[in-house]
């Protein structure tokens, strides 16, 4: 955690009372163990009813946030950009320092014994890792679609699932906007997968209209610019919704039900406890190489 000042600067209060929330929030969700994009920042401002729905409050919390990193009020820690990442090769001091790295990595597929094969699936990169830990625990692929997928990802993603389909039955988890091009990806992944071959079944878990009118997230108006604008206004009506607004708790519980439901418990016990073993056998090698030292 990192508060640190670059450039001074004098706030007026409505700004100093906007900061102070988005602290607030920001440490009510770190407490919770999860951290936040400057967009769900914002649904959350918004679903409290501190700032109205429109993108120049949007514009304005961003602004805010940022001089007020600049200014040491938020930490830099706090808010997430999880579109652009450094990539760098991996170092280590000894060979057994590897061996140690890898020896906590090694995972046995605890889902090649199942019946059933399973990838979540989500159309914002920017939601991944609220995904990723959730994914990980549950041992199951997930994929950022970044809106519609591109034909080649799609089809690398159809050769990988026909793979499985050999032997398993395949399912798709898709999590999706609710707005014209958001429910329509559903069905072009669905339509795409099929015409390269596949039968995965393709499941959209989030967002419906029951889970809009369960947890009321803030609407925004349907993007009317879009070719399928009305369609959707004359099924849904004007407003849409997005996964942002979601609370990133919900999504986890959401994925890990669905998940659960495909999955046999014992049969995954089983390769945990085989797993365990291989962790067991490389943590003694580690020990056996700081000895030769």
């Amino acid at each position: 955690m990192a508060k640190i000042t670059y450039v001074e600067k004098r706030f007026n209060k409505r700004t100093m009372a906007l900061i102070e929330q988005a602290n607030g929030i920001i440490e009510e969700y770190l407490d919770a163990g999860y951290d936040l994009t400057l967009r769900q920042l914002y649904y959350q401002f918004v679903a409290r009813g501190l700032i109205p729905n429109r993108d120049i409050e949007y514009k304005k919390l961003g602004n805010a946030i940022s001089d007020a990193r600049l200014a040491g009020l938020l930490d830099w820690d706090a808010i997430k950009d999880r579109t652009r990442h450094l990539r760098a090769l991996s170092h280590w001091d000894t060979p057994a320092d590897i061996v140690e790295a890898c020896a906590g990595q090694f995972r046995v597929d605890t889902r090649e014994t199942q019946k059933d094969y399973v990838e979540v699936w989500i159309e914002k990169d920017a939601l991944i890792g609220v995904v990723e830990g959730v994914c990980e625990r549950l041992d199951v692929p997930c994929f950022s679609c970044r809106g519609y997928v591109s034909q080649s990802a799609m089809w690398r993603a159809a050769m990988r699932i026909k793979a499985k389909e050999r032997r398993q039955s395949t399912h798709i988890l898709h999590l999706g906007d609710h707005d014209p091009s958001g429910i329509d990806m559903t069905r072009d992944i669905r339509d795409r997968l099929n015409m390269f071959g596949c039968s995965a079944e393709v499941d959209r878990i989030a967002l419906t209209m029951e889970q809009v009118e369960e947890i009321q997230p803030p609407p925004t108006p349907a993007k009317i610019t879009d070719t399928r604008s009305s369609a959707y206004i004359a099924e849904y009506g004007d407003e849409s919704w997005e996964l942002d607004a979601l609370d990133p708790a919900y999504l986890e519980r959401l994925i890990e039900d669905h998940v659960e439901q495909l999955t046999d418990g014992p049969a995954r016990v089983l390769c945990e406890e085989k797993q365990e073993v291989g962790r067991e056998r490389l943590a003694r090698i580690v020990v056996d190489l700081n000895e030769e030292e």
